[in-house]
């Protein structure tokens, strides 16, 4: 069965590749409400997808912001039951001048790194392509009697680029709905094609809004400026206060409930290939920096961050506005590590940044959307199968990882649905996901694909 299942998807990679495209071109952007109809069309292009793959009880369902796909395929209620999560939202595509075709228009092209081709879209393998091949692999099986081993649920989303504010009340609303033995879940990377590996641990995030406020208006440099507070050099001044010169966040408290891991946990990091040089290289920068102590992979994996994401006020325009600005803006985000708790992070910088801001100013802090970090056993059955299935198709036994990325429906189903979801992505580093010039290779797209199915083949062994 298996082998008519890898020819079918043989057969039609063409077709597969083709429907991606389609997907693609739709502007799913959650985050700006101008595009609220495409994110919706979108929605149900992905479940006119689920239905033609043979899944049943397909539904859209809407909720206080963007719609949830929900789909699901019992073939035995005494089999286990898979449940997959993924996104069909993306992240903003700005800035347009720095994409090399269209952002929504996309094209595959030969890359040094991929020179089987890679798809450039947004979305590509964030996370359209990767919640993609869930769906084309299902569909495979379900081609053939007995391809498909157990039963397997749907759950894609269309807000997860924005917080997934409202998937929360979805999975409580529907325990029984989503009751389930594995999850399975596409939106993360592998150090390399020839190192594969598992995300084994999320950071969770903080994000917030500070707006500082001086003088009621606007006003001249020359006449105001030495006497009155400008809000831009206050804030600055405030953020450049938050990490001292050996990268340590000064927040009181920060630190408190951060779980230290263990030596042996870190020799395991340390076994993925790494090269500082040809980090810096690709980076094109020449040096890099962060917290005394630690290596780059932990620095970006277990370790908590603080950074500002926009800052801006005052006068941006073409030439010269000699003006004293009455206002300053900046977004800051925190990542998490385990045991700290988002909610707690965002009060403690709330509250010292109104304490470190100096009389002449006024502070009013925003929180934005959060979510908490996530830590994945790998004695489980799923994750067993996972790393078999990984081994079969790239030929090595995975390296387990920890990402620096946050996906907050992680925590909330090991909360809600008591289990651990398998973060089998195939992206990598090199993709430019929430950049210009996002790309998936069709190598990653195509062999992710077939791992999807030998999973199910070893979970059910």
């Amino acid at each position: 069965i298996m082998e008519k299942v890898q020819n079918y998807i043989s057969q039609n990679k063409e077709r597969y590749l083709e429907e991606l495209k389609e997907l693609l071109r739709i502007p799913s952007i959650s985050a700006d409400p101008a595009y609220a109809e495409d994110v919706k069309r979108t929605a149900e292009t992905v479940a006119t997808h689920l239905k033609n793959a043979g899944m049943d009880k397909v539904n859209v369902y809407p909720t206080a912001g963007h719609p949830i796909v929900y789909g699901e395929k019992i073939i035995d209620p005494q089999l286990p039951t898979v449940l997959v999560y993924g996104h069909y939202d993306v992240q903003p595509p700005d800035p347009l001048d720095l994409w090399h075709s269209g952002p929504f228009d996309p094209v595959v092209k030969e890359t040094e790194l991929h020179p089987d081709g890679a798809i450039f879209a947004r979305g590509a393998c964030d996370d359209k392509g990767q919640m993609f091949m869930h769906v084309k692999a299902v569909e495979a099986m379900l081609k053939h009697e007995g391809g498909l081993p157990c039963n397997v649920k749907f759950m894609i989303e269309g807000e997860e680029e924005v917080g997934s504010d409202n998937l929360e009340a979805f999975v409580k609303s529907n325990h029984e709905k989503l009751q389930c033995d594995a999850i399975l879940i596409s939106d993360t990377s592998m150090i390399s094609n020839e190192h594969p590996s598992i995300c084994v641990g999320l950071r969770g995030l903080s994000y917030l809004e500070v707006e500082v406020t001086g003088p009621n208006r606007d006003l001249h440099s020359g006449i105001y400026g030495g006497a009155v507070a400008n809000p831009i050099n206050v804030l600055c001044s405030m953020i450049s206060s938050l990490i001292d010169e050996n990268g340590h966040i000064t927040v009181p408290g920060f630190y408190d409930k951060v779980k230290e891991l263990s030596t042996e946990m870190r020799e395991e990091i340390a076994r993925a290939p790494f090269d500082l040089d040809d980090y810096k290289a690709e980076l094109d920068i020449d040096d890099v920096q962060g917290e005394h102590g630690y290596t780059t992979l932990e620095r970006t994996g277990i370790r908590p961050t603080l950074d500002v994401n926009g800052i801006w006020g005052g006068y941006t325009g073409e030439g010269a506005k000699t003006v004293l600005p009455s206002k300053a803006y900046a977004k800051i985000s925190t990542r998490l590590v385990p045991d700290q708790d988002s909610h707690e992070i965002t009060d403690l910088l709330t509250t010292h940044l109104k304490q470190i801001a100096p009389k002449s100013v006024n502070v009013k802090v925003t929180p934005h959307h959060g979510g908490e970090p996530a830590e994945i056993p790998t004695e489980s059955k799923a994750y067993k199968a996972a790393s078999a299935a990984m081994k079969s198709v790239w030929g090595k036994e995975p390296i387990p990882t920890k990402d620096g990325g946050s996906i907050p429906i992680v925590s909330l189903f090991q909360k809600e649905l008591k289990n651990d979801p398998i973060l089998l992505g195939f992206g990598l580093d090199s993709d430019a996901i929430h950049s210009p010039n996002e790309s998936f290779g069709l190598l990653n797209y195509n062999k992710g694909i077939e791992t999807i199915t030998e999973f199910y083949k070893q979970f059910v062994l």
